[in-house]
């Protein structure tokens, strides 16, 4: 039969029906109902055939039939269709021997138990009656359904198929038990620790099976959180080093993890020890070789020698995670390069190329790029590191750009006719950010190396044209006002920032034209003093900020008792170049960072990392995941956010607190509540000089913290308005307002929640968000 091919011809419009047009005043949820009278895939006409397929015999009868039809439902649920109404459908389903069919109807029934509780209980018999099937793949995937189903009671039908499980047969079924003991724990709540599950996990460590022994490690540490974890004693740890050959890469760093808990007594004890982790310091697994050379440096406490060799050979390992297509992993591989070269300074020197940034390296891996070729800069290289530092001075991100140059100015110390050479030639282009950049780099190095001062002077007329930010103005004032007698143009110059003076909103740039106009007057008083007159004269009868008005009474009253007296109060070093002396900077030994070594401290630094644990009250480094607030799918919870002194409560008493994700209100009802509530909350949190306060939206946005309104970038008073609501119906209105002279963010946090434990909370989440942006932006 050939098929007809159809001609394409014009169409007669006219001859097609007119469709009716609704009137204007319909409302538009009319209009909606009339749209949406086809079906679609979330309809409830659509959930129905499903019901109806489950319910036919037909295709009950037709396994691949019925199979599908599950699949259906399946693929609904994970698009986020509501399938509720087939709970009773799907538990019939679940009493079949098709084990690909289990594992779908027992994946929806996990999903769902929690919203039908009820209906949930009818399938614990089909689940209890599976964990004791012939075939252990079901008994697994029963008991493993079992201890997923999130329903109130269900840690009192578990309990015994668990203990069954962690003396069967199969080793499939024993790892799936030995993770059971810790939701059973879990769902347990307070009650106490059940002492024949700690002592049965115990004995299963010497389980042949390798997987058996990580889960039972870990589930120990759970179990035992409230007293330490888990006790690794002598038998148990050389029993761990014995197995670490049978495990795979992620349990063999799982397991070195937990050695760092042993310490052996006896120096014999301990190089038998480094004698069998030494294989694994040539593992291909970037994870086991940190692992495995954490616990060399641990334990080689009092032999450096050995510290050394160890970091000698952690080289490679680094060197090729550095140059990883993950750029997560990448990233934590150069912030342990930068601990290493704490104590070897020139640890990487002959592999410096290997931190030249690439282009397509997001912004935080070039920072930490920059920073570790500043400390890698020596007499052979200096060349090459300044032209590819040059190089991303240029940088479209105006950030990076600015790191780059803070970078010059930092081997400037060393180097400085070279890097002087760079940064005035940076100048000529005339970019605002560069400008800023480089008149601040000049501002630390002139102080620091007075060498480089004669060509600083040089460079500096015309550089005010391009200069808007605050602290780009401090410092060409402060060069201006310490070093303007060999700068031509400097009194006109602070003439003009004198003549503005009323339009400038920073505090501290007034302060400053005020210092370097007096101290410039002591140089060249002729062209300084008509100008000097004026600002002093605004400052005292003008000016409303009371820093300002007082400096400006200082210098009046001080110049009211002679020049010469002046002269002995400002006459002041220029310089300091014994803070600008690099080499004489004390190496830091190992053991002051090697129990940070492989853990987040390094990927944070540790002064930030002490601001995101200060609110929970602990101090152990090691575990360091157990600091990082858990993000779920609909809400943050945060345990323990403020200190136990403010609280007076133990932790074991405090309630989490908990932010709510379907939150929504209106700008006009934010207004309203805003000015109807009182504040109950200021807090100042500090910021960091350049970087957009506009990203704290994002990080915000992920605690269910969100933003109803915010300034444009760049403004000059960048303001930020947020809101969110705890699952008490406490709702907290948030105003942020960036302070550019300290700078930090002035918090002003109103809520309807009485008493102060929940605001602080909040208040909380705003610091540990800020200190989060500002750790990666560093």
């Amino acid at each position: 039969m050939r098929c007809s091919r159809v001609r394409c011809t014009t169409l007669d419009y006219s001859c097609l029906p007119i469709p009716e047009v609704l009137p204007q005043d319909r409302s538009y949820k009319e209009r909606s109902c009339r749209a949406n009278t086809m079906p679609y895939l979330g309809s409830e006409d659509a959930i129905k055939d499903l019901k109806r397929a489950l319910c036919n015999p037909h295709i009950q009868a037709d396994r691949l039939r019925y199979r599908n039809v599950i699949h259906k439902v399946i693929r609904h649920m994970t698009q986020g269709v509501d399938v509720s109404s087939v709970f009773m459908e799907m538990v019939k389903a679940s009493a079949t021997v098709d084990i690909v069919q289990k594992k779908l109807v027992y994946l929806y029934m996990c999903t769902y138990a929690a919203h039908k509780p009820d209906l949930a209980l009818l399938a614990i018999n089909t689940l209890c009656k599976d964990c004791s099937d012939p075939n252990p793949m079901v008994r697994g995937l029963a008991l493993r359904s079992m201890c997923n189903l999130r329903m109130p009671g269900i840690h009192e039908y578990i309990q015994q198929p668990i203990y069954n499980g962690l003396r069967d047969k199969a080793s499939y079924v024993r790892r799936v038990a030995v993770l059971g003991c810790a939701k059973l724990n879990m769902l347990q709540g307070d009650m106490e620790v059940d002492g024949g599950i700690v002592n049965e996990l115990y004995s299963l460590l010497r389980d042949p099976d390798p997987i058996v022994l990580v889960n039972c490690l870990r589930a120990l540490e759970e179990i035992l959180k409230e007293e330490d974890g888990v006790v690794i004693n002598k038998p148990i740890a050389h029993h761990l080093l014995n197995r670490l050959a049978d495990l795979d890469h992620w349990g063999q760093s799982e397991v070195l993890t937990f050695l760092l808990r042993y310490r052996p007594r006896t120096e014999e004890e301990i190089f038998d020890i480094l004698n069998l982790l030494d294989s694994y310091l040539k593992s291909t697994h970037i994870s086991v070789v940190t692992g495995a050379t954490k616990l060399f440096l641990v334990l080689a406490k009092g032999f450096p020698h050995v510290q050394v060799d160890v970091l000698a050979r952690l080289k490679a390992p680094l060197l090729s995670a550095c140059t990883s297509e993950c750029k997560e992993m990448c990233f934590a591989a150069l912030c342990h390069v930068r601990e290493i070269l704490r104590s070897f300074p020139g640890h990487f020197s002959a592999h410096y190329k290997k931190f030249f940034c690439s282009y397509n390296d997001p912004h935080y891996i070039k920072n930490q790029k920059m920073d570790i070729l500043c400390e890698l800069v020596n007499d052979e290289n200096v060349l090459s590191v300044l032209e590819e530092l040059r190089v991303c001075c240029t940088d479209v991100s105006a950030q990076l750009a600015h790191t780059a140059i803070f970078a010059i100015g930092r081997i400037a110390r060393t180097y400085s006719e070279n890097c002087v050479k760079i940064l005035a030639g940076l100048l000529e282009f005339k970019q605002e950010h560069i400008t800023s950049a480089v008149i601040q780099t000049f501002r630390d190095l002139v102080w620091l190396c007075p060498q480089c001062t004669p060509s600083v002077c040089t460079a500096l007329p015309g550089c005010e044209e391009n200069i808007q930010d605050n602290e780009g103005k401090r410092a060409l004032i402060w060069l201006l006002g310490m070093h303007g007698e060999h700068i031509p143009n400097a009194p006109y110059v602070l003439e003009d920032y004198a003549d503005n003076v009323k339009a400038e909103t920073s505090s501290l740039v007034k302060m400053e034209l005020l210092t370097a106009l007096v101290r410039l007057f002591l140089t060249r008083p002729a062209e300084c003093q008509d100008t000097l007159g004026r600002l002093i004269y605004y400052s005292i009868e003008e000016e409303t900020n009371m820093a300002v008005r007082d400096r400006g009474l200082f210098y009046y009253r001080l110049l009211s008792t002679g020049v010469n007296e002046v002269k002995k109060i400002l006459n002041s070093p220029k310089s300091d170049p014994s803070l600008g002396v690099l080499v004489d900077q004390k190496e830091e030994p190992v053991n002051t960072w090697v129990s940070n070594f492989n853990t987040l401290v390094p990927l944070y630094d540790i002064r930030h990392w002490d601001v995101l644990t200060s609110s929970s009250g602990r101090s152990n480094l090691s575990c360091a995941t157990d600091h990082l607030p858990t993000v779920e799918h609909t809400s943050i919870v945060t345990s323990d956010v403020t200190s136990i002194v403010d609280s007076g409560e133990t932790p074991e008493k405090q309630q989490p607190f908990t932010l709510i994700s379907d939150v929504a209100i209106t700008p006009e009802a934010f207004e309203k509540k805003w000015m109807a509530t009182d504040s109950a909350y200021r807090l100042d949190i500090a910021w960091k000089e350049g970087v957009d306060p506009g990203i704290l939206q994002t990080s915000l946005h992920v605690m269910n913290i969100y933003t109803i309104a915010k300034s444009k970038a760049g403004a000059q008073l960048w303001k930020s308005y947020l809101y969110a609501q705890d699952t008490e119906d406490n709702l907290f209105l948030s105003e942020i307002i960036l302070n550019t002279d300290t700078p930090c963010l002035q918090t002003n946090v109103k809520t309807n929640a009485e008493g102060e434990g929940a605001v602080q909370q909040f208040a909380s989440l705003l610091k540990t968000a800020v200190a989060t942006i500002l750790a990666l932006s560093r």
